[in-house]
């Protein structure tokens, strides 16, 4: 018998040679998560002008450094509308936040350091200094300025920069395709009955809720008996997929048929089993330019899996580059000494008010219970033969999606 491959192995080898998808051209408004393919610089300076930071006037600083300080109003300058003219001496503009600065002045007045005198006039309250209250142009970036790098996550903010950047076309990479089989006479869809003897599929929906979180494209091919033939057809329907998921059907008993029938189907086996809890049996292969992903059928090790090795492959195939999921925490509980598999612990997480996290383990880590990982905030990571800790003792987990 082989021996179990380690994690972290195994994880390499699932990424060896991972080529991210072409780029495509999305509208700004469908941009929101995507990842681009190469980097976006400014089209314009922002501000593209001079600009007034408040509403106030635009004054020449040389005629108010004396106080009082009487001034004519010539005009009005709204943002979108610039004055036509330019100061004198002994003259302002009513501005608005945004407008560009007349000519002739240097700085802004606020509103609320002023008098209003009759027949158009002002009294300064306040002095100001030459460039006061203004955005000079290029304030925020300069044209040519690559602001968002290739490999960028597209969040809210980002977003919003590629606008002001004057983009109205993203370049992105495409969404990688995920086809996810469930295999399993037992299985049934949520709401449709069933009877003592079925299991309501559960796992293929938090892996398609994973897919589409981390911006790929779910193909559903749904629930597939254990039946040779019919998995054969499901199979082919993923064809063109970047990524084949089944779930199920990767251990060794007489009705696990996934391996079998990939191999029939010219799968070329990268490993089958790794040395984890849960989740050991797990089957990497390729199938001409689909990756194949053959998760434990078994909910919670089904899961687990795809945050540790499906995860890190969509984000390849998205051209992110690879990082350590793993982040400093301490136990909040006690964790017994491990046997030669890495052991993922379901666990709660909690921030102390310094900004520690306390990660503590549930008392029961079976396998089988959903219901315990839904509470479960993080996974903390029991490398092989760790020996016994106890509460207060540093660890390492992955912060749960």
């Amino acid at each position: 018998m082989s021996a179990l491959l380690p994690v972290d192995e195994a994880i390499a080898r699932i990424l060896g040679g991972v080529v991210p998808t072409e780029a495509e051209g999305v509208p700004l408004a469908a941009g929101l998560s995507r990842v681009l393919a190469a980097p976006l610089a400014a089209r314009r300076d922002q501000p593209p002008r001079d600009v007034s930071a408040m509403d106030g006037y635009a004054v020449r600083a040389a005629d108010i450094a004396a106080l009082p300080a009487t001034l004519a109003v010539i005009g009005t300058a709204p943002a979108g509308h610039p004055f036509a003219g330019a100061l004198q001496p002994g003259e302002a503009v009513r501005i608005f936040t945004g407008a560009v600065i007349p000519s002739g002045a240097d700085a802004i007045l606020l509103q609320e350091d002023v008098d209003l005198l009759p027949d158009g006039q002002i009294s300064a309250r306040e002095t100001v200094r030459p460039g006061q209250h203004i955005r000079l142009r290029g304030l925020d970036f300069e044209r040519g300025a690559e602001l968002l790098p290739a490999g960028t996550r597209l969040g809210l903010r980002q977003l919003a920069l590629a606008a002001a950047l004057d983009h109205a076309e993203l370049p992105v990479r495409r969404k990688p395709v995920v086809a996810i089989i469930a295999t399993g006479d037992e299985l049934v869809l949520p709401g449709t009955g069933g009877n003592e003897d079925s299991i309501v599929a559960s796992n293929g929906y938090g892996i398609a809720g994973l897919v589409g979180a981390l911006g790929g494209e779910v193909r559903d091919l749904g629930i597939v008996a254990d039946d040779k033939e019919k998995l054969a057809g499901a199979i082919d329907a993923a064809a063109g997929a970047d990524i084949l998921v089944t779930l199920g059907g990767a251990s060794v008993g007489d009705h696990d048929y996934a391996r079998e029938v990939l191999a029939a189907r010219g799968m070329e086996l990268g490993f089958w089993r790794i040395a984890m809890r849960p989740g050991k049996p797990l089957i990497f292969g390729r199938l001409g330019r689909t990756r194949v992903l053959g998760l434990p059928g078994n909910p919670v090790s089904s899961l687990v899996c795809s945050i540790l090795f499906l995860r890190p492959l969509i984000e390849a195939l998205l051209g992110l580059p690879p990082s350590d999921p793993t982040v400093a925490a301490t136990l909040g509980g006690p964790a017994r000494a491990n046997d030669g598999r890495q052991d993922y612990l379901r666990a709660e997480i909690t921030i102390t008010d310094d900004g520690r996290r306390i990660a503590t383990p549930f008392g029961r880590q079976d396998s089988s219970m959903l219901s315990t990982f839904a509470r479960a905030g993080c996974l903390v990571v029991r490398p092989p033969h760790a020996g016994e800790a106890r509460p207060g003792d540093p660890c390492r987990v992955i912060i749960l999606p």
